[in-house]
Parts: C-alpha cells; structure tokens; sequence
C-alpha cells in the first residue's frame, strides 16, 4: 500500500509539473511582448520541465522495484516459525512461448500438488485463494497460476491471440511442469466459475495427470448462463422497481453480446448480480477483499493495473468465444472423478444447468456438495466448510479416485 501511495504521490506531482509547463507556454504565447516577463517565466518553465522529469524517472524507478520485489510471503506457524520442508514461492515460467507467473506454497513441498484455476477469462486470483484458503496449504503444494492475460501474466500474450486452446495448452504445460518438479504421476485440479470450465477441457483432454478435479460456481452452457442472468438481473430490478438498471438492460438486450463493449454489457447483470447475492443474509462472508488481494505483495504496481486491464479487455476477448460450448453435449464422458462444490443461492453460474450436467455426466465418480449459505462463491462464503470438503473429497475418499 506504500507503494501505491508513492505512485499516486508521484503521479499527482507530475501532473502539477505538466500543468504548470503548460500554463507557461500559454503565459509566453500571450505576453510574448513582454521579454523581461518572458525570461522569467522561461526559466520557470525549465525549472519545471526537471521537476517533471525527475518525478517521471521517480515513478518509472519505483514501478520497476515493485515488479522486482514482488514476492509470496513465506509458510509460517502459530509461533512465526517457518516448517523446514515448506515451499513458498513466486516464479516465472514459459509455458509454451509465453511467460506466466505461479505461486506454490505449501507446509511439505512432498505433499499432493492442488493446482487452482482462477475465474475470469483475464482473473487472477492468486492472492485471494493465499487469504482465504491457507489451510489447504498444510495438505497440499498449493498452486495459483495467473493465466495469460490476467495479472502478473498480462503480457504473456497479446489479448487478440488469446483463445481458450491458450488456456488449454498452457494449462496442460503446467501441469506436466508439477508433475515433473514435485515426482508426482498425478496432480489434483480446481476450478473457479471461467476456471471450472477450463478444469473441464484440460481433464477432459488429459485424463492422466489428474487425480480428481473440484468445480465450484461451475459453468456448463456459457450463452444459456448468460440468457439466464439477464432474465434474473430484469426480474429482480422489476420487483424493486429499480427503473434505472431495467433501462439499461432493456437498452442493451438480451444477450450474448458479441464485440468490443461485452464487458461491460455484461457488467450490467452480473455487477448487479453480484450486489444481490451480497445483500443476501442467507449467504456467510458475501464479498471478496479485493482491496487486500490488490493491495498484497504477490503485485508490484504495473501487475496492479493490470489486475483490472485482463478483467475488462481479456474477458471481453474471450468471453464471446465461449458461448457455443455446452457441457452437457460437449463433456458428457470424463475419465476422472468430479465433485461439483455449488452454492445453494449463487444466481451467477445457475444450479439447475449443474443438475442437468451430472445427470449426463459419464464419470467414475460424480457428486454435487452443496454449500447452503453461498453464492457464487463457496470457498469464500463458507471457506471452513469448503475445506474440509475439499479433504473429504480428495484426500479421504481414495478409493473413488
């Protein structure tokens, strides 16, 4: 948070300086008669012009060290002490051509390897799963990847190439990155809503690096889930008399929404989506801390930018390549056990195209667990019950592996 506090100090001082840079040019243009004026306010105007490049410099200085200092704090104990055979680590890989950044921590670096994919297309949630599930690190390598496009991996490729083979191939690449760092044959995957779908495709594609795979706000019929937001956001703000939101979805339509403003078409439902299932009593722990997520070390300042830049450009990229896959046609034969994680009120992914899926759903093991006081999100609404669901459902239960 200092840092940012600097950048933004530094920024504002820039700006004054660029201001009064300007100010003295418009002065000379119109007392240019006036040379003894003239002269002072042109030494002014050099006077400034340092001050300018100095905060710039200043600035470019302080972005460059926070992007170098960037780091995942280390495993420690109730007593601060830090378990010797612990791994917490920030690193780069290259993933096929891109460059991609992964978090792995956990308390035996000889433990199972739970590689977590984040929502979106253009999330990142590295920072959130560290806050909000620590515990799972005692039991496992905890990864967190930042896919391309998202966060620390803004730059991994350019927004126009990104498709969800990307994601597939990288993900896939990462994977047999684990296997071969941790000595493990198999690895234990999540995903998160846009995640639970990539969970899907990559299990889907290579059966034999996963143990099991854990689906939570899972997504299934990505242009049906749209359909179905809209209605509900319009049916909410109808009951509410809310004439304002109903406007601007009347104006918008219904949709998928194809080109380059579906964010924030999208926005429209899903933010309001997103304030009702928040004001939901029934629903623990409702939002993200997104101001602690943004604010924690794993992001220097340019990775904090792009922290929102992958959440509107990327996803508006990818998302609208999304809506002809239906799970219920497309993934109905997987070769590892599934265990949906939904919650009972989550009005973003429906529950109901969830049901519909399992019921098609040819897997050696498949199980919906129910979180009766989430929404969207159960590993944030109810984290202490995720957990022990997660331990349950893979750690336990073995012979469904």
């Amino acid at each position: 948070m200092i840092q940012i506090s600097l950048f933004v100090i530094l920024t504002l001082l820039s700006l004054v300086a660029l201001g009064k840079i300007i100010f003295i040019a418009v002065y000379y243009i119109i007392a240019h008669s006036k040379k003894k004026a003239i002269t002072k306010q042109l030494i002014s105007m050099k006077k400034t012009a340092v001050f300018l490049i100095i905060t710039i410099i200043l600035n470019v200085g302080l972005v460059a060290y926070s992007q170098l200092t960037a780091f995942t704090p280390p495993i420690v104990d109730e007593k601060g002490r830090t378990p010797g055979n612990s791994i917490a680590e920030l690193i780069e890989l290259e993933l096929n051509g891109r460059k991609q950044w992964v978090s792995l921590r956990g308390w035996d670096k000889n433990a199972p390897v739970l590689l977590f994919l984040a929502g979106g297309p253009g999330g990142t949630q590295m920072a959130a799963v560290r806050h909000e599930l620590a515990e799972l690190e005692k039991h496992f390598v905890v990864v967190n990847w930042d896919q391309p496009g998202s966060g620390k991996s803004y730059y991994g490729e350019k927004t126009k190439n990104i498709n969800a083979h990307t994601y597939i191939q990288d993900g896939h690449t990462l994977t047999e990155y684990l296997k071969d760092r941790f000595s493990q044959d198999k690895i234990y995957l999540m995903g998160e809503s846009w995640g639970s779908a990539l969970g899907i495709f990559l299990v889907d594609k290579y059966p034999e690096s996963y143990h099991a795979f854990i689906g939570t706000g899972q997504m299934v019929d990505f242009a049906e889930t749209e359909r179905l937001d809209y209605k509900k956001a319009l049916e909410i703000a109808r009951s509410k008399n809310d004439t304002g939101i109903i406007k601007r979805l009347m104006a918008n339509g219904m949709p998928p929404y194809y080109g380059k403003d579906v964010t924030w078409k999208s926005a429209v439902y899903l933010n309001y989506l997103s304030a009702y299932m928040a004001g939901n009593p029934d629903i623990h722990n409702p939002g993200y801390n997104t101001l602690r997520d943004i604010g924690s070390p794993e992001y220097g300042l340019l990775d904090k930018i792009n922290f929102f830049r992958g959440i509107i450009n990327t996803y508006n990229h990818v998302y609208q390549q999304l809506y002809n896959i239906n799970m219920r046609t497309d993934y109905t034969e997987l070769a590892v056990p599934l265990y949906f994680f939904l919650g009972r009120h989550d009005v973003n992914a429906p529950t109901a195209l969830v049901e519909e899926y399992v019921e098609v759903l040819n897997a050696p093991h498949k199980e919906i667990v129910w979180f009766e006081h989430s929404g969207h999100s159960p590993w944030v609404n109810e984290r202490d019950m995720f957990i022990e669901e997660v331990l349950s459902c893979l750690l336990e239960n073995k012979t469904q592996r």
